[in-house]
């Protein structure tokens, strides 16, 4: 998922957050692991989040044709309430990830590849605007036998708005710590070319097996982020 609009029609720090990222990494992270779900495996997720003004929902559904690959959709709709009334942006996503090298333990690799779209329309007026985003990440983890596991993200992200397009570097660092059988610890820090990084940590609790509740908070960029989601793998 994740990204803010300090300018009306330059989202990218949100956009690729909110549609790229989340559509694969493990709420409450932003940063992904190089990891899918088994071949013929489905999951469904559903987020709510609070980024400075901005507010919204996001769903993600995502299954795996064949080993090692996996397909997500997402769909998201927020309020930026920096404007009055508030700007009201919708989007959708479409992501693949392929990870060939997977391991229990040690090091797996693999990478994403993501699309997004996002329309704003500003305050009550008719006035709209469309950004379209692509986003490529080279994924790898780490994991060791006692479950702790070590994530690192880095790629580009590609807006395109109004004829004019615009590429930045993204990077992300993620740590998840077991903190019980059906408790985990999340810790990351993720951003983006010229703009501050975002730090956050967050709980993930396994209610049954396949279904997971999770919530994150931090900061960067100097604006706070709230997030809280719920995820069936099936």
């Amino acid at each position: 998922m994740s990204m803010l609009l300090k300018r009306p029609f330059l989202l990218s720090s949100s956009a690729v957050l909110m549609l790229s990222t989340p559509a694969f990494a493990e709420s409450p992270m932003h940063v992904d692991d190089a990891g899918t779900l088994e071949a013929g495996g489905m999951k469904l997720e559903a987020t709510w989040r609070k980024d400075a003004q901005q507010r919204g929902v996001e769903g993600v559904f995502g299954f795996s044709p064949l080993p090692s690959l996996e397909v997500g959709v997402a769909v998201a709709q927020d309020r930026d309430h920096a404007t009055h009334p508030a700007s009201r942006l919708s989007a959708v996503g479409l992501g693949f990830k392929w990870v060939p090298i997977q391991n229990k333990t040690g090091w797996s690799l693999g990478a994403s590849l993501d699309f997004g779209r996002t329309r704003l329309t500003l305050g009550d007026t008719q006035e709209r605007s469309t950004e379209r985003e692509s986003a490529f990440n080279a994924l790898a983890t780490w994991r060791a036998q006692d479950g702790h596991a070590v994530h690192l993200n880095l790629g580009s992200s590609r807006l395109k708005a109004s004829g004019v397009g615009q590429t930045v570097g993204t990077w992300g660092m993620g740590y998840e710590h077991p903190l019980a059988s059906s408790l985990t610890l999340t810790a990351e820090v993720f951003g983006q070319e010229h703009s501050r990084p975002m730090r956050a940590l967050g709980l993930r609790y396994e209610l049954a097996p396949g279904l997971k509740l999770s919530g994150a908070v931090g900061r960067g960029d100097g604006h706070p982020l709230t997030q809280l989601g719920m995820a069936w793998e099936f």
